[in-house]
């Protein structure tokens, strides 16, 4: 199959180099060094264990209208990024392409095919202006959930920190063949890769963790272990968590587990930095709008309070809105 990779980062690059290995023809979007890199020597895949291989039979292009029609498109780019390059992404559409949407949090179709009162409903905290879902129609798009953690360690070369799993799933939940291809190609490539009949569940349960953890690292700068230990924050996460809760079950989500297990898993992970907290390290913009603002939104819509919620992101807002003006970054370190 021809599956295009729109952005070389942790996760297109870790999906990318495995279908290519897998026999799959890949073309990965990127510029700068990685697109020069991949283009020269290939990408190279650090698997969990430290074992390497290479995958030579790719080939990275900078501008879409040179990667051809695909019969998948795999959009590997952060939230708020998207909205950037959505316009260029039809340029590789054939008849039947689709597009697997890779992204943390609330997606702009979430409300796509959904029934219900809000059946088609723009989401403005991730989609402000219609721009991608003008550009990307909701029938073409599979969504996912991503659950591995990579990253890219120098051009062209990714670390797999640890993960494989890829939740996929129909908007209207369900079984279509095209689900079931990418599915099984995904599977070939030694990833698991289950069509679920209820992403949007799915969604939500990463989400409750990252809708909290990840603001509350940014702020305070302590890891995930940290913020679970510490009385005050471990309470903040779980008011949060009940707030979101309440949202997602006006919507017809069901949760499988507690807060107080999700906040227990949380910590087990240990010392880690969230991707958030490293973004405000690097003086990266913060995927922030698709994490929290869309649970906001989303608890407007249905008329739910969520004073704990909005008072995190006005401050993490004002951080990330800080940070860009200033072309800043932040980091605790010991004194020189």
């Amino acid at each position: 199959m021809k599956i295009a990779v729109v952005g070389a980062g942790s996760i297109g690059g870790y999906l990318g180099a495995r279908l290519a290995l897998a026999g799959e023809e890949v073309t990965f979007i990127a510029r700068g060094a990685n697109l020069q890199t991949i283009n020269a020597h290939g990408f190279r895949l650090i698997e969990e264990d430290g074992t390497e291989q290479v995958a030579r039979n790719v080939r990275a292009v900078q501008k879409t209208t040179d990667a051809g029609p695909q019969d998948f498109v795999l959009l590997a780019l952060k939230a708020q990024q998207v909205g950037a390059l959505a316009a260029d992404v039809p340029a590789m559409f054939g008849a039947e392409t689709a597009v697997v949407t890779l992204q943390n949090g609330i997606p702009w179709w979430y409300f796509h095919k959904l029934g219900g009162e809000f059946d088609g409903r723009p989401l403005k905290s991730v989609d402000p202006d219609g721009t991608i879902a003008a550009a990307i129609p909701g029938e073409r798009i599979i969504g996912s959930v991503v659950y591995p953690a990579s990253e890219l360690v120098a051009p062209g070369v990714v670390r797999v920190i640890e993960g494989n799993r890829f939740s996929l799933g129909e908007p209207d939940n369900g079984k279509s063949e095209r689900v079931q291809r990418i599915s099984d190609a995904l599977t070939r490539a030694g990833f698991k890769a289950p069509v679920s009949s209820d992403l949007r569940s799915e969604i939500w349960l990463k989400l409750w963790g990252n809708l909290t953890f990840n603001p509350v690292s940014a702020l305070t700068h302590a890891s995930l272990a940290a913020i679970c230990r510490f009385p005050a924050t471990r309470a903040l996460a779980a008011e949060m968590m009940a707030e979101a809760r309440t949202v997602a079950e006006k919507l017809g989500v069901r949760f499988r587990i507690t807060i107080d297990k999700r906040i227990a898993g949380a910590e087990a992970v240990g010392e880690h930095k969230t991707s958030m907290l490293q973004d405000v390290e690097h003086g990266r913009a913060l995927e922030l709008d698709a994490l929290l603002g869309s649970v906001i939104e989303l608890a407007r819509l249905t008329g739910t309070p969520t004073p704990h919620c909005d008072a995190v992101y006005a401050c993490a807002s004002l951080l990330d809105a800080t940070l860009s003006a200033r072309k800043g970054r932040l980091k605790i370190e010991p004194p020189g």
